[in-house]
């Protein structure tokens, strides 16, 4: 697992325990599509991000890639002042955000709905976009040391251990992580939903919005 994450901080340009600032690489615009929506690139505001979009690979309960291999971590924008609190508050303790989702275009949720038709673990698509349609919500864990932090599941373990404050079956040491991990993104302004330990709502992410037609590359 360490040496998984080691290949994605050299995938992202990241040299563990150099500055920031000279570490990261410039981050290349989004699309017009993007900006028109008023999305951006995480990492314009957390240099440091490890982007793991389990989406864009095999690695997820569909067990195929519903986005591009190219796919961004895009969120509105919103949301930069509060990810880069959270952020610079985790890497103060050496922590590193993991973000595994982000927007989510809606024939992607679509299709993660025809294969796991229950609500409290995946959003029914409707009419309007929220959550992660809308740019609002980020999955997300962390890293520290170049390797995963103990959090107690995996991604989008669909049992009662995944509730974010579980505590049969997970460890006093998991719950801790998952404590810190809440507080720091709750200083930026987030709610942490209570089925999913690694999904966070930005305000207005259950409000009703446009569906976006915005590619994630």
């Amino acid at each position: 697992m360490r040496q998984v994450i080691a290949g994605l901080l050299v995938a992202s340009g990241i040299v563990w325990g150099a500055p920031v600032a000279a570490a990261a690489p410039a981050v290349p615009p989004v699309s017009d599509a993007a900006r028109a929506a008023g999305l951006i690139d995480v990492r314009s505001v957390v240099p440091d991000a490890v982007i793991d979009l389990r989406y864009a690979t095999t690695n997820n309960f569909v067990g195929m890639a519903m986005y591009p291999a190219d796919a961004r971590c895009l969120v509105d924008q919103s949301m930069a002042d509060g990810l880069k609190t959270a952020a610079d508050l985790l890497r103060a303790d050496g922590d590193v955000l993991v973000f595994w989702d982000c927007y989510r275009p809606h024939a992607v949720q679509v299709q993660m709905y025809e294969v796991v038709s229950e609500p409290g673990w995946v959003a029914k698509p409707g009419p309007y976009a929220r959550s992660h349609e809308a740019a609002l919500s980020v999955d997300v864990t962390l890293a520290h040391g170049g390797a995963f932090v103990d959090m107690g599941t995996g991604f989008d373990e669909f049992t009662p251990r995944a509730n974010a404050y579980a505590t049969d079956g997970v460890s006093a040491a998991a719950q801790a992580n998952r404590a810190r991990l809440r507080d720091a993104m709750a200083a930026g302004g987030f709610t942490v939903y209570k089925g999913e330990w690694w999904h966070f709502d930005a305000p207005g992410a259950y409000t009703n919005h446009p569906i976006l037609d915005v590619p994630v590359n």
